[in-house]
């Protein structure tokens, strides 16, 4: 079991560096949708070629787990994209803050659709984790004054969409191989981002070596990576505590975002990093144990 937390907390820390990225390819003047959908596009190619390239036998797919394989790389696919297009307008630092109420979200609807009613430690270590984001993210000193709106909607949005992709990836395709499932559920991204996207980026004038070269790295961490390992990891872990060890992102978000962007890190921030990182090990001390 040690194994499969370890693969679901690093595609977590990989998704982390993400919007630090970003907003360097924002900078260069690329927008969320040439971003986002040359990112699920490249990822898509790579895990079917390496599915191709590295099956020893055919796994075939059912229709109805085509479908819903499809529809939970949708969840994914926009997770992404209202997520970059929320650190458009609001800092790096609240949208990952805000991404990570998808912790309590996935609870929430375990409980209600699964009647899958939370245990008393992972309620205390989600009610850490939350304490954690807010010290870490810098709203415990600044508030939301001033933030935009559209820019906070977005980010829960992505939170939403989360929560859902964790927990449909925790129940579809048990029976597939992590190659081919991370492969299927990305055609599904770069379809749903594209199908939003179409009008603008049928017009774009953006797609160029530029673009390819964080079209490359971002597919990497983001769409090739994780995904092998959240395939492989989440079915055995479960959604509930997944939906816990993935909010390593914030930790990993932080020290990007100070390091890299150079952006102002106080003690309390840091503080709420260690706070998260506690409250992971306190849930899956168990497993460590074992």
């Amino acid at each position: 079991m040690t194994r499969y937390i370890l693969m679901v907390f690093a595609g977590a820390c990989s998704f982390g560096i993400l919007s630090t990225f970003v907003k360097l390819a924002y900078r260069e003047g690329y927008t969320a949708a040439e971003i986002s959908v040359t990112q699920a596009f490249t990822g898509m190619v790579v895990l079917w070629l390496l599915y191709i390239i590295t099956r020893r036998q055919r796994h075939p797919v059912k229709r109805a787990d085509w479908a819903w394989l499809l529809i939970t790389g949708g969840c994914i696919g926009l997770t992404s994209f209202v997520y970059y297009v929320s650190v458009a307008y609001i800092p790096a630092s609240v949208a990952i803050v805000i991404l990570m109420q998808f912790t309590w979200i996935g609870l929430l609807m375990e409980a209600l659709f699964f009647k899958k009613i939370p245990s008393l430690l992972q309620l205390v270590t989600t009610a850490m984790i939350l304490a954690g984001t807010w010290m870490g993210s810098g709203l415990a000193g600044n508030g939301l004054a001033g933030l935009s709106v559209k820019g906070l909607l977005y980010a829960g949005a992505s939170a939403f969409l989360y929560a859902v992709y964790i927990i449909a990836n925790s129940r579809v395709g048990k029976s597939l191989d992590a190659g081919k499932k991370s492969a299927v559920t990305i055609m599904g991204s770069t379809l749903c981002i594209f199908l939003v996207n179409a009008p603008q980026l049928v017009t774009s004038t953006h797609f160029n070596t530029g673009l390819l070269k964080w079209a490359l790295f971002l597919s990497l961490f983001g769409t090739i990576i994780p995904p092998l390992l959240f395939a492989k990891g989440i079915p055995r872990v479960g959604a509930g505590i997944s939906a816990v060890i993935m909010t390593a992102e914030l930790p990993v978000a932080v020290v990007c975002s100070h390091f890299i962007l150079q952006e102002p890190v106080n003690g309390l921030q840091w503080a709420g990093v260690v706070l998260m990182l506690l409250a992971m090990l306190l849930l899956n001390a168990h497993y460590f144990r074992k």
